[in-house]
């Protein structure tokens, strides 16, 4: 009965964090593209970086580094990265399981790191433009390298849905 208990448990956890992962995706994508926005036009532009463009960026930093945590939290926890690692040189042949393993993990944290270095750049330049430039620069790559990384409900190579239900 306990490892019934333990199981229903398990999957229950697994469930919510899967459902929240791919709510707080969302999150992360709609503040980095404002992000990406603000340095772009604040640097193209010349504007004054404002005490709103600072929230911007903080926010997006904010958003990533939960992101990273609930992804590194389903990391551990998952089936598919257990089969992973269990099966190592059969699971590389098997693109879905491959991706969850190793390659969406590994671009995550690529930009996680990108977003990072890019904030606190940012925060460290002294001029407005420099702000900008920052914030423009290391979160476009960033943008890019997520988008690559998610697996979309339309993407060719690993499909998920795009909107994860609680229950």
């Amino acid at each position: 009965m306990k490892y019934f208990i333990a199981s229903v448990v398990y999957i229950v956890m697994y469930a919510f964090l899967l459902a929240l992962h791919s709510l707080i995706r969302w999150f992360v994508l709609a503040s980095l593209l404002l992000g990406v926005y603000r340095g772009w036009r604040g640097w193209k532009g010349k504007q004054y970086y404002t005490l709103f463009d600072n929230r911007v960026r903080i926010v997006a930093a904010m958003f990533a580094h939960i992101q990273l945590v609930l992804g590194l939290c389903l990391y551990g926890i998952s089936p598919i990265v257990s089969y992973f690692w269990q099966h190592t040189a059969d699971a590389v042949q098997i693109r879905g399981i491959r991706f969850f393993g190793m390659e969406h993990i590994t671009m995550m944290v690529v930009a996680i790191m990108l977003i990072t270095i890019g904030s606190i750049k940012a925060k460290r330049k002294t001029t407005d433009e420099a702000k900008f430039k920052a914030m423009a620069i290391w979160f476009s790559i960033a943008l890019f390298v997520i988008f690559v990384s998610v697996p979309w409900s339309f993407s060719p190579l690993t499909a998920r849905p795009n909107f994860r239900s609680f229950f």
